[in-house]
């Protein structure tokens, strides 16, 4: 297993892997294909606002991670918002996603207060994965406020 910064090179596998995601039960629907597009040009861009990694297994694409960078009042630092981790339903169940995130834990052990993520609640296997290594709930409600029109999927 091994991950890797995404670059330009692969480009075709992040959008097609970005279409597997999010057409998964494991997020609430579709999201237009330019917002993969704006996605992807933003980690080629800088790592200002995000790091995006291709999770590699046997030298094949087998997932893909948006991290998310913010300061967060509440956490009293940078938090690193786990955006998207997506594995290949081939190569589940064999410590990728645990993995990844531990690579990550370690890379911003004491650069970063906190990571954080979401999980769908239906996703029980996802959940368990994250309380087994540490993850607490937050009782927050999410809200969000739409400031233009959805795009058509």
């Amino acid at each position: 297993m091994a991950f890797r910064n995404l670059t330009e090179n692969d480009t075709n596998i992040f959008y097609e892997m970005c279409e597997e995601f999010f057409h998964s039960s494991a997020v609430l629907h579709p999201i237009p294909f330019a917002h993969h597009v704006a996605t992807l040009q933003e980690i080629l861009r800088s790592d200002q606002y995000l790091l995006g990694y291709l999770l590699e297994a046997g030298g094949q694409p087998a997932g893909f991670a948006v991290l998310n960078k913010m300061m967060q009042h509440e956490a009293g630092g940078l938090v690193l918002w786990v955006e998207c981790l997506y594995i290949r339903p081939p190569f589940r169940s064999h410590g990728l996603g645990r993995q990844f995130l531990q690579f990550v834990a370690a890379e911003w052990k004491g650069k970063a207060k906190q990571l954080r993520l979401e999980v769908e609640p239906e996703n029980e296997r996802a959940a368990a994965l994250y309380q087994k290594m540490g993850y607490q709930v937050l009782p927050y409600q999410q809200m969000i406020l739409p400031l233009e029109e959805p795009e058509k999927h």
